[in-house]
């Protein structure tokens, strides 16, 4: 189990992200394949670029875990493609006007402003099936049944519609960390875990990947609810704001924006507390990258 480089989050991510972009081409179906306008729809999503953290994070746990490189086509490479579809159809879905009704992703018009409501929906569906057949593809049934508790009305579907019932009322602290642990900080926490379940790493490891996962999901999101007051909508790709005209749920909402702050340095220095005593490697980096997002 060797520490990988001893590169930065930003510059990790930046350079995973054209494998990324690799992987996804083979795995996507080609623009011109009936049904066109659905699979236009879905590499126009996909391909919209992004800093590719979910399948990011997997392949630097797999090559801390000393997962097998040989395999990784077959193993952790489908499950990254995998990881970014799910990511994609949860982002399509949570821009359409029945939810957040936002007009831009990624410095982009959304799914259903390039094209409409109705191929938006069905783009999200099927990107949604060909992540599991291509998890599946990996022979791991537990990363199968990892990636399913992630979007599960326990995780990340979970978190949204409590979102959505959160919308113009006041809400308890347990409750926004609830929701926050579910929408967004399930998957980061299934990209971790099936990182180290295709490397085959030890129960003791994959426990406490877990730890770093959960810390590092949620803090991602107490920092998007941040950068949603305090972000560059350049930077960001989307609208800044947008919260706030909804009425969402958010973590400066609900104990402010010095102690969300506050908390999003708490969680990072948790997920590094993982490895205390070891050098610098690239799950530590990744783990800043995310707290410096908001500073």
């Amino acid at each position: 189990m060797n520490p990988a480089a001893s590169i930065d989050g930003n510059t990790y991510l930046n350079d995973t992200s054209s494998l990324v972009d690799r992987i996804l081409e083979r795995h996507l179906p080609a623009d011109q394949t009936p049904p066109t306008t659905l699979h236009q729809a879905m590499r126009y999503s996909v391909m919209a670029g992004g800093k590719r953290l979910r399948p990011g994070l997997a392949l630097a746990v797999f090559e801390y875990a000393g997962g097998d490189g040989k395999k990784a086509p077959d193993t952790i490479h489908k499950a990254m493609a995998a990881l970014e579809m799910v990511h994609t159809y949860s982002l399509i879905h949570d821009d359409l006007p029945c939810m957040d009704d936002d007009d831009l992703r990624r410095g982009r018009p959304t799914c259903h402003k390039q094209f409409n409501e109705a191929v938006a929906v069905l783009a999200g569906d099927a990107l949604h099936v060909l992540a599991f057949d291509l998890m599946a593809q990996t022979g791991s049934n537990r990363a199968v049944l990892e990636l399913a508790e992630a979007v599960s009305t326990g995780g990340m579907l979970g978190g949204q519609i409590a979102d959505v019932e959160a919308e113009g009322r006041e809400v308890s602290y347990e409750e926004i960390k609830s929701i926050h642990t579910r929408k967004t900080g399930a998957l980061i926490r299934g990209a971790v875990r099936i990182g180290a379940i295709l490397a085959d790493a030890n129960e003791e490891l994959l426990a406490r990947l877990t730890v770093y996962g959960e810390r590092i999901g949620l803090a991602f999101q107490v920092i998007d609810d941040i950068l949603d007051i305090e972000g560059d909508e350049k930077l960001l790709g989307k609208e800044v704001g947008s919260d706030s005209k909804n009425q969402k749920a958010t973590y400066p909402a609900v104990i402010g924006l010095e102690k969300s702050h506050d908390e999003a340095r708490r969680l990072i220095n948790e997920g590094l507390a993982v490895f205390a005593d070891e050098e610098d490697h690239v799950l530590k980096f990744l783990a800043r990258y995310i707290g410096q997002r908001a500073y």
